[in-house]
């Protein structure tokens, strides 16, 4: 017997009951997710009962809209534990490592969104930017990104609170975390002084830079 709409629904097995399931656990109807993501309800329909295969950019689209990450999407599910790094796995915190001098200065900053401080600390116009950045205390601390790219961090002073998918790290000086930007993450600074840390990501040319960053990243 033929499968149906041409054999795609084996191509990626299990896809189509998550992309129900998580649905239906985000409390969207059909019409309002397919709107959402761009499609008509009835492609999202089919798709969630495998009569159709998904594209990469509808992936993509879902994963967002549903605060997921692809990977889960697919089933594939790396190791949390592989995004952190302890600073005494490396040999001490950011004050005893040299070339990394403490955070400071007034030159070349810009301000993003709820008073974030970004830093300039890299060469611009490169696929990746580097950055020093200052997290006051509290702000951002509820906002959940989910986008394309790649991040990582290194905390140079202060105690931050990182949140993967579900998973929660607490990170002091020394520490870094690298991750795909495409799971659930929330960044908050667990001490009133704020926390200070180095930040290089991949969304330099991505209109996702706005949302994990704010407008001002452009402006450097």
């Amino acid at each position: 017997m033929k499968p149906p709409e041409g054999g795609v629904a084996d191509d990626l097995p299990g896809v189509a009951p998550r992309l129900r399931d998580l649905r239906r656990d985000r409390g969207l109807t059909l019409e309002t997710a397919a709107g959402r993501a761009g499609l008509s309800p009835a492609h999202l329909s089919r798709l969630e009962t495998g009569r159709r295969q998904p594209s990469l950019p509808m992936l993509l689209g879902l994963a967002r809209i549903y605060g997921t990450t692809v990977s889960a999407l697919l089933g594939e599910m790396p190791p949390e534990r592989d995004a952190i790094v302890r600073g005494g796995a490396v040999g001490g915190g950011a004050t005893s490592r040299p070339g990394v001098a403490p955070f400071g200065g007034s030159g070349g900053g810009f301000a993003g969104a709820d008073d974030w401080l970004y830093h300039q600390a890299g060469a611009s116009g490169r696929a990746m930017q580097a950055l020093r950045v200052s997290v006051p205390y509290g702000a951002q601390s509820d906002l959940v990104r989910v986008h394309p790219g790649e991040e990582w961090l290194y905390v140079l002073d202060g105690r931050l609170r990182v949140t993967l998918g579900e998973t929660v790290h607490d990170l002091g000086p020394g520490d870094s975390a690298h991750f795909d930007s495409l799971t659930p993450h929330r960044i908050a600074a667990l001490d009133r002084g704020g926390v200070r840390l180095l930040f290089v990501h991949t969304l330099l040319q991505s209109p996702a830079a706005e949302l994990c960053l704010g407008g001002e990243v452009h402006r450097v």
